[in-house]
């Protein structure tokens, strides 16, 4: 079952938010609540009380059990921006955007779906580097050519 908690028109720029949205996905929401609470940047604390705010949703309403919750997504969009002005130089004014986002977290109690591949083994990708020769340049294919017309032209 998924359970959702959404926070509108949060005073912070969503490009500033999204990169802290995107570390707790995936993670169990306990785990998430931590990252988020030793996070020092705005964004952490706003979320930290959304993805706080789904877990209590989850209990209270789903009879949800709080521990088993994992961070389905965390999406940050954009919401309207206030638009103001700054008075300039000889009598000019430049605008200022003040913008706005909704920050949305959705908890589920089933497990994700397992990867192909959870870490990158080096190894492999050595292995595989060593198999294949590497390609010629576009550059380096695209002159031979030349050099040899230069070459029958001159005979």
């Amino acid at each position: 079952m998924e359970v959702r908690a959404i926070h509108k028109y949060a005073r912070i720029s969503p490009l500033k938010a999204r990169d802290v949205a995107r570390e707790i996905q995936g993670l169990p929401a306990s785990v998430a609540i931590d990252v988020l609470t030793f996070t020092p940047r705005k964004a952490a604390q706003l979320l930290n009380k959304v993805l706080k705010s789904a877990v209590a949703n989850a209990e209270n309403n789903h009879e949800l059990d709080g521990d088993s919750l994992i961070v389905k997504e965390a999406v940050v969009d954009s919401g309207p921006v206030l638009k103001r002005w700054k008075p300039r130089a000889r009598g000019g004014a430049s605008p200022i955007h003040k913008r706005t986002s909704h920050l949305k977290v959705v908890l589920s109690d089933e497990a994700p779906e397992a990867e192909e591949r959870t870490s990158f083994d080096l190894s492999e990708a050595a292995q595989s580097a060593q198999a294949s020769p590497p390609k010629p340049s576009k550059k380096a294919a695209s002159k031979e050519p030349v050099a040899a017309e230069t070459e029958e032209s001159a005979n």
